[in-house]
């Protein structure tokens, strides 16, 4: 990918350009986080189902997200990044499995297990499982706030997927919850893994201090509360048709809307980690960086390639007339931004040993150009 021009995509597209805020759409938006990624860039009932086997993270890897040999640095030694994402996708496949069992009221459990284990590339586990690594902790210490993350973005997976919301008929290659189980039932088992991911950081998380789960908890909630992934979707919602709508204003739905959950997964890591208070907020800023690189690439991928490709819907945010990256700024420039977010993300892990910041900088890279 073509290095950025700083100087002419600070000129032509900071949210702080004042001419550009002048002629947006006035939107009264929400107090936004402290650290902005943006600010400083220089840039029916259905037939019982069987779930003895689990969905392998393998088939959702590609060729193409193997982190290449030339994204990586020659200093650093050979890391298979695909083997380490089977591996530990499957981990907390396995987590999952156990942690949501086939139980009365079989409906309900059905319905949470039918979306949870229908596969994905498990990223948002797979990144607190390694910020725990790089603060000196134990997988076993966090692996239950791996499997809560997964619970909360497979819940905003189920309820985005909703007629009233994306009204989507296709997610991870697979008919969505409510074509399966119908509107009601999507919406309580939405319901349930929420409520579900904090009783199971709470009552399963061991060798962990109780003031450092309470921390955890607290930011989980705070991540998609109505200063989180609520806020952003709100704001989300309510700008579809709008016209002149600014880059700050777009850059406040990703950093509450998508960047959320990959922040409070790299900090409840760092945290129940054991991780001290400088760590926790490098890390922080690290993911709220891969977060918003993370949206800037499925804006990319989502007018670039099929459905088929993507195994969800394509094209469907040009359909709801949504304000997008390429949108705003073009496929080139969104491409050159993707670029400086994961420069800026890996300049992050500067001073964390080297060996250990390997799998965080191989998955920065691995969602700057995923190809789904």
């Amino acid at each position: 990918m073509a290095s950025v021009n700083l100087g002419s995509l600070v000129q032509s597209y900071s949210i702080f350009n004042q001419a550009s805020r002048n002629n947006s759409k006035s939107f009264p938006l929400p107090r936004s986080f402290p650290f902005n990624p943006l600010k400083n860039i220089s840039s029916s009932t259905p037939k019982r189902r069987s779930f003895t086997s689990l969905p392998s993270i393998s088939s959702v890897l590609t060729k193409e997200d193997a982190v290449m040999e030339e994204d990586q640095d020659p200093q650093l030694p050979s890391f298979d990044f695909k083997s380490f994402m089977i591996h530990k996708g499957n981990a907390v496949n396995q987590a999952l499995d156990s942690a949501v069992p086939l139980r009365d009221p079989v409906k309900i459990h059905e319905a949470m297990r039918y979306s949870l284990l229908a596969g994905g590339k498990r990223v948002r586990p797979v990144l607190c499982l390694a910020a725990c690594d790089l603060v000196g902790g134990k997988e076993s210490m966090v692996m239950p706030a791996a499997c809560a993350l997964e619970m909360i973005h497979t819940m905003s997976l189920v309820h985005d997927d909703l007629p009233c919301m994306d009204n989507d008929d296709l997610r991870r290659g697979k008919p969505t919850n409510h074509k399966v189980y119908g509107e009601d039932i999507a919406v309580l088992a939405g319901d349930a893994l929420l409520a579900f991911s904090f009783e199971h950081i709470a009552v399963s998380t061991v060798g962990v201090t109780p003031d450092r789960i309470v921390r955890a908890i607290g930011e989980l909630a705070k991540s998609i509360g109505a200063e989180g992934l609520a806020a952003g979707q709100v704001v989300d919602i309510t700008s579809e048709g709008l016209t002149n709508v600014g880059l700050d204003h777009l850059e406040f739905i990703h950093v509450h809307k998508t960047a959320p959950l990959l922040e409070a997964a790299a900090v409840l890591g760092a945290i129940l980690g054991g991780g001290h208070d400088e760590d926790v907020e490098k890390l922080r800023k690290f993911a709220r960086n891969i977060g918003l690189l993370f949206q800037v690439v499925d804006d990319i991928l989502d007018v670039t390639k099929s459905s088929k490709e993507l195994g969800k819907t394509a094209g469907k945010d040009l359909v709801a007339d949504k304000v997008t990256y390429p949108k705003l700024m073009g496929i080139n420039k969104s491409k050159e931004f993707a670029e400086k977010l994961k420069s800026d993300a890996l300049e992050l892990l500067q001073g964390f040993d080297p060996e250990k910041s390997t799998p965080l900088i191989a998955l920065a890279n691995y969602i700057a150009y995923r190809q789904n």
